[in-house]
C-alpha cells in the first residue's frame, strides 16, 4: 500500500506530499499522521504541498480535517509551499480553510509554529525550542 512518509524533524512532524493525492492515500495519511502525533507528542505539523499542482474538493477537505484532528490532539498545523493554482482552486471551490496556517516554505512554516508555541506557553528545551 502506498504511503506518504512522515518525518520527525526536531520538535515537529514533516509531511512532504510528492505524489498526486488520491482519496485512499489522503485517508491513509490522515490515520498515519494522527498516530504519529500521539506517538511523538508532537505540538507542530508541517504539510509540504509544494509539488501539488491541482487539488479537488476532497483533498481540500482532507487538509482541513487533518488540521482539525491535529488541533484536537494538541498540535498546530501549517501547510507550506502552496502553489498559486492550488490556492485559486481552494477559493473557487469555496472550501472553508479556517484554522489552517500557511507559509511559503518549510523554514517559514517552522518559524510560524515556533512563534505560536512560544507565545502559548509550551515548555521549551535548553535551546529555546518547544519540547515534545
Amino acid at each position: 500500500m502506498e504511503r506518504i512518509p512522515i518525518l520527525k524533524m526536531g520538535e515537529f512532524l514533516l509531511v512532504t506530499i510528492q505524489v498526486d493525492m488520491h482519496d485512499r492515500l489522503a485517508l491513509t495519511l490522515q490515520d498515519d499522521l494522527t498516530e504519529q502525533i500521539v506517538k511523538w507528542h508532537a505540538h507542530g505539523v508541517l504539510i509540504d504541498i509544494s509539488t501539488l499542482e491541482m487539488v479537488d474538493s476532497f483533498i481540500g477537505r482532507m487538509l482541513s480535517n487533518i488540521a482539525n484532528m491535529a488541533r484536537l490532539l494538541d498540535a498546530q498545523t501549517v501547510v507550506v509551499g502552496m502553489q498559486p493554482s492550488v490556492a485559486i482552486t481552494l477559493v473557487e471551490l469555496g472550501l472553508p480553510m479556517k484554522g489552517i496556517r500557511t507559509a511559503l516554505d518549510v523554514e517559514k512554516g517552522m518559524q510560524s509554529l515556533r512563534v505560536y508555541l512560544d507565545s502559548n506557553g509550551y515548555p521549551q528545551d535548553g535551546n529555546g525550542s518547544p519540547k515534545i
